[in-house]
């Protein structure tokens, strides 16, 4: 189950509809092996793409090696589809490498969506989201 503060909820459906059409990117950090989201870092989707999204390889260093400098890691992988539901993709599932993250994916299709999952070895699981009182 995904736990989520309501202003890093509120971060990523905000981030996901400003970038619209084009899908948004980005994680949310937390201590290392704590599992807990506490840092939202939006990224920018270096494809601009409607139905595809990618993180730029030198912004993705940075962002590696910043988390390594503060013991984070990786705790949400989100991104958005604009037209379709949040569901991964055939290419998500194969770009999906960090196997401890939850992946969040937010459509801002007509019908809007929040959820999350975990994807391991190629195998897709939804999760329950529970959105929680705002971090301090």
């Amino acid at each position: 189950m995904l736990t989520i503060a309501q202003d890093l909820y509120d971060a990523i459906v905000a981030h996901a509809r400003a970038d619209h059409p084009d899908e948004a990117c980005g994680i949310v950090a937390g201590p290392a092996g704590s599992g807990r989201p506490e840092r939202f870092i939006p990224m920018q989707n270096a494809a601009r793409s409607p139905t595809f999204y990618e993180f730029d390889s030198t912004d993705l260093l940075k962002l590696y090696r910043d988390l390594d400098d503060r013991d984070e890691e990786p705790v949400v992988i989100y991104h958005s589809h604009t037209a379709t539901e949040a569901y991964p993709s055939r290419t998500d599932i194969s770009y999906a490498n960090e196997p401890g993250a939850h992946y969040v994916l937010v459509s801002t299709a007509e019908e809007f969506q929040f959820r999350s999952f975990r994807i391991l070895d190629g195998a897709v699981t939804e999760e329950p989201v529970t959105v929680v009182a705002a971090s301090s």
